[in-house]
């Protein structure tokens, strides 16, 4: 395996999760479906769902002071705050200023959101890993925090039984010892951008009586293009990335994806040549929670022992946009 030399690595991971569980059966008494349609379709058995009062911002602090606590940092160690949502709990200012403010953080530190729907956490990693190598911060805090709840349309049972909600949190730092990114690749695709989209709400369809009742602020999603769309994708981003590095399948420890669907992820393993065993999944327990799923699934490998020091971690992701990328990790 020969790779370049990391410039920036991830120091810390976090994850918080709703406590109140919206389970398969839950759904059946809500939308005409079952608990077999829905494990076989998705693979997923439950998800999180915030309450009322919990929006994205306090997501985003509980997920982002654990980052800090086990980094051994402060927030006034932050220099650069990223946030990645697609659920704000309000269009301006940026999340990222409310989560700053909500940590102690606003003293020498600036903040920003970045969208990308799914692959957020991803395009983020980059501009945190350009913030260190071009000099510009030395503790990047990166937090992915989604209320996908919120923009579901529970009256909706081909796209209500995927989402949840959550936030996960990482700390991003210069490499010292071999460790970090080793290559990254994004790309998108505008003209697909009705797959997957929520019409109404911003300033082209501001909210209307009529607009709200038609639900037309809700997310609207073509399952079988997004299916292809998504396994075409994240596949070829995972190669592209393996071959700028140097590496092969057979180096990658574990695929860390993100968690949309079961037979996306084994679609998506099985054309990047990665066996299911090298593969974390956990959308079983919180279904997709969009950019939140890839570090919630880090925080969680590394706690469960599939992620330590040394291991070649490969994670890919897919989302409205369309976008998608992949980047590859010695940690």
């Amino acid at each position: 395996m020969t790779t370049r030399k990391p410039l920036a690595s991830i120091s810390a991971t976090a994850r918080f999760l709703p406590d109140n569980v919206l389970t398969n059966a839950d759904l059946e008494r809500m939308v005409d479906t079952s608990d077999a349609w829905i494990r076989e379709r998705t693979g997923i058995l439950e998800r999180r769902i915030a309450p009322p009062e919990m929006g994205v911002v306090e997501m985003g602090k509980r997920a982002a002071q654990r980052a800090l606590k086990k980094a051994g940092l402060t927030p006034d160690d932050v220099d650069v705050l990223i946030v990645t949502t697609a659920t704000p709990d309000r269009l301006l200012p940026a999340t990222a200023c409310e989560i700053q403010a909500a940590i102690g953080a606003s003293r020498g530190c600036y903040a920003y959101d970045l969208q990308a729907a799914c692959t957020g956490f991803l395009y983020a990693l980059s501009a945190a890993e350009g913030h260190i190598a071009a000099g510009q911060a030395e503790t990047v805090l990166l937090v992915a925090t989604e209320k996908m709840s919120v923009i579901t349309n529970w009256e909706d049972r081909s796209s209500c039984i995927l989402f949840g909600d959550g936030a996960g949190a990482v700390v991003v730092q210069p490499s010292r010892n071999g460790e970090g990114m080793l290559s990254s690749h994004h790309s998108s695709n505008g003209d697909l951008a009705p797959l997957l989209i929520r019409r109404a709400g911003g300033g082209a369809l501001p909210l209307t009586p009529e607009r709200l009742h038609n639900q037309e602020h809700m997310m609207e999603m073509s399952g079988p293009e997004i299916f292809k769309a998504a396994v075409k994708s994240m596949a070829g981003a995972g190669r592209k990335v393996m071959k700028d590095a140097g590496v092969t399948a057979d180096d990658i420890d574990i695929l860390v994806p993100h968690q949309a669907n079961i037979r996306i992820i084994e679609s998506t393993a099985r054309y990047a040549r990665i066996p299911m065993d090298r593969v974390f999944v956990n959308l079983q327990h919180y279904g997709n929670i969009s950019s939140a799923t890839i570090p919630v699934g880090l925080d969680e490998a590394i706690e469960g022992g599939r992620i330590g020091p040394g291991s070649v971690v490969l994670m890919t992701a897919f989302g409205a946009g369309l976008t998608w990328g992949a980047t590859l990790v010695r940690w």
